[in-house]
């Protein structure tokens, strides 16, 4: 497969938003894309089954039609950690069938973009965390950055954790969630110090995404 893993410093930092800009920007590039959130909790009940409304616009943002249940093969109703959600639902999320999944959305196409579910030592039940999944999946990583209170600590940490898990980690992004942050500018030019990665790309607060000219997403 070809294409990257997007994991967050935390739970709401706008990593769903941040893979709909990536998919977006490599379709206007003439790529054929998909995408995946493998794991969803808060799930809402449908006709159709429990849906995410994330999990929802990620296979609105696919190229071709993909079936709901590829895109978001463990959606659980309760807005809990996936290891609990799975646990209240008497299911064991099965990282194997995550990672064919994933290889049979990915056929025929140029690119996957595959968002993990709140950030990068989440349990996803059995001993086993979301970088054991990222890990099987064996794609480059992007870290979401929230730019809020505390994000310096979270990104480094989780970079460090990123680069143990023996993957690379391809760069990071940062997302602007909190409008109230003053000391954003000096936040951000911190982290560019102190990341050992490479900024690929930056979105304001209710903005578009603006990607670096040597990001390796600005080429395709």
């Amino acid at each position: 497969m070809k294409g990257w893993f997007i994991t967050g410093t935390d739970t709401e930092i706008g990593k769903t938003h941040i893979t709909l800009a990536l998919m977006d920007v490599l379709k206007q590039q003439g790529n054929k894309v998909v995408g995946m959130k493998p794991i969803a909790s808060g799930c809402g009940k449908t006709d159709a089954g429990l849906r995410n409304s994330d999990a929802l616009a990620i296979q609105a943002a696919c190229s071709s039609h993909k079936a709901y249940e590829l895109v978001n093969p463990y959606a659980f109703e309760p807005p809990i950690a996936p290891h609990l959600a799975a646990r209240k639902s008497s299911v064991q999320i099965d990282i194997e069938q995550i990672v064919k999944l994933a290889s049979r959305l990915a056929q025929d196409e140029d690119a996957i973009l595959i968002e993990g579910v709140g950030g990068w030592m989440v349990p996803l039940g059995g001993g086993r965390m979301l970088a054991d999944l990222a890990r099987a999946l064996d794609l480059p990583v992007i870290l979401v950055v929230g730019m809020r209170l505390g994000c310096i600590n979270h990104a480094l940490l989780s970079a460090a954790a990123i680069r143990a898990s023996g993957l690379q980690l391809a760069g990071w992004i940062a997302n602007s969630v909190d409008p109230d942050m003053d000391v954003q500018d000096a936040v951000h030019d911190a982290l560019k110090q102190l990341m050992d990665a490479p900024l690929l790309g930056q979105m304001p607060y209710k903005g578009q995404l603006s990607l670096q000219k040597e990001s390796p997403l600005s080429r395709g």
